[in-house]
């Protein structure tokens, strides 16, 4: 029998027909790692192989019987491991003919061994056709009848887990506050915005500890109430030429949007960011790991902490003005129950369109804010550029309300595509790359 039990052999990329294959032979006794660190037993190339993590996979050999089986595992990878085009959730034994990509337009190996050439070798002995693998098929272990006792300790892991166990709280919390409108609207809107900003934390793909986060959101509602408001509005809203009109005024669209860009724009993107510049100092004061988890160190972190410091403003704007505001008038001209109704009916949008409004031109500032930390010698330039370009989309959104609401589509579609622009440019510069997870929109170059 030949030595070479088992091996990879690495398929050749697109363009290189004729290129000879790479053939990386599997041990019987210890772990072949696949990744771009040379310390791997099979090391890629970091600069032809970007999509592929430091230490993406490993095979691992099972001892099972008088012959050979090898798993693979995902560690953890940013771009995941593909098995035949499905994607790998923790370990799978591989067999004759698997084909693994790592990532989905990441490299291929098929994996290959000359066992099959052994007439009397039970895995590849023909099977019952009627019958297929019919000793397996009749053994019963307890962990098929109680899965949770095998897959438990993966389920912290998953990305659905803790989704689903907010939603059943909110749920069950919404049928308790059911004839208090106050309380019913608050838990409604923190689930909507809590949904919206977690989809944007799986697309920036880094941990960042939930009370840093809350920390940022609530910092940003006691600014808000706080006499340095009032400070804001005087600097932003009557000294500079940022008035919002009063009803009734007759004003045009190039004019609005200059009043939106000073009293909408730069006021209120700046207030939001005071939470992430103030992270970015504390981080600079304290030591780890309370350094890295609490400051802003690169451009993903800004993105987090401002999309938080968004859905902060959101929560209050949204009820503490907004709503309030139109029940008071709905419930003089039509009673108490259409106004909650109405109330309603605008908290909805209000939140979940966050998504493309606050949180898009607070997360793409943030951006800027986490790149200044990575280039500090051109900070006064990349704050420059961030803040008025947020400022100027939000401007732009306030003041294409006026026009229509085609234009107020484009303007929300156009927010949104920059701030998920900024997250998988900020993805492609973090140091921390290998380590961060994400949630795969298309191939990262």
């Amino acid at each position: 029998m030949t030595n070479e039990i088992g091996f990879l052999r690495q398929v050749p990329a697109k363009g290189a027909a004729g290129a000879p294959a790479s053939k990386y032979q599997l041990s019987e006794y210890r772990e072949v790692a696949i990744g771009r660190d040379r310390n791997c037993q099979i090391a890629l190339e970091s600069i032809a192989y970007g999509m592929v993590s430091r230490r993406h996979a490993t095979i691992r050999p099972l001892a099972k019987g008088n012959f050979p089986r090898w798993e693979i595992c995902d560690l953890n990878s940013a771009n995941g491991t593909y098995i035949n085009g499905i994607k790998l959730e923790g370990c799978q034994i591989l067999e004759m003919g698997d084909r693994i990509s790592l990532g989905i337009d990441g490299p291929e190996f098929i994996f290959e061994t000359p066992l099959n050439k052994i007439p009397n070798h039970p895995r590849f002995a023909a099977p019952n056709p009627r019958f297929p693998n019919a000793d397996e098929q009749e053994h019963l272990t307890f962990t098929q009848l109680f899965p949770i006792a095998s897959t438990g300790k993966q389920l912290s892991q998953k990305a659905y887990l803790y989704p689903g166990i907010a939603t059943v709280i909110f749920v069950v919390s919404m049928f308790v506050a059911v004839g208090n409108s106050v309380a019913f609207n608050l838990l409604l809107a923190g689930y909507l915005s809590g949904a919206a900003y977690y989809f944007i934390y799986q697309l920036c793909g880094k941990h960042k500890p939930w009370w840093v986060l809350f920390s940022a959101a609530s910092a940003t509602v006691l600014i808000l109430l706080s006499p340095l408001l009032i400070g804001f509005i005087v600097v932003f809203r009557e000294i500079l030429p940022g008035r919002l009109p009063v009803e009734g005024e007759q004003i045009n669209f190039f004019s609005f949007l200059i009043r939106m860009f000073f009293g909408a724009g730069l006021m209120e993107e700046l207030l939001k960011a005071l939470p992430v510049l103030g992270a970015m100092l504390l981080g600079n004061w304290l030591r780890n790991p309370w350094r890295d988890r609490v400051g802003v160190w690169e451009p993903l972190d800004g993105i987090l902490l401002g999309s938080a410091s968004a859905v902060g403003f959101t929560l209050l704007e949204t009820l503490g003005q907004y709503v309030p505001n139109i029940i008071q008038n709905i419930t003089l001209q039509a009673g108490p129950e259409a106004a909650e109704l109405v109330g309603l009916q605008l908290l909805i949008p209000r939140i979940l369109g966050s998504a493309a409004g606050h949180m898009a031109y607070s997360g793409y500032f943030g951006y800027f804010i986490g790149l200044s930390a990575l280039k500090p010698r051109k900070r006064w330039q990349i704050l420059g550029v961030g803040y008025f370009s947020a400022s100027a989309l939000h401007a732009l959104w306030n003041a294409s309300g006026t026009v229509s609401v085609l234009l107020l589509a484009v303007v929300g579609v156009l927010s949104y595509a920059f701030l998920v622009a900024a997250i998988l440019k900020a993805r492609a510069l973090s140091p921390n790359r290998a380590q961060n997870f994400a949630t795969r929109i298309s191939s990262e170059k």
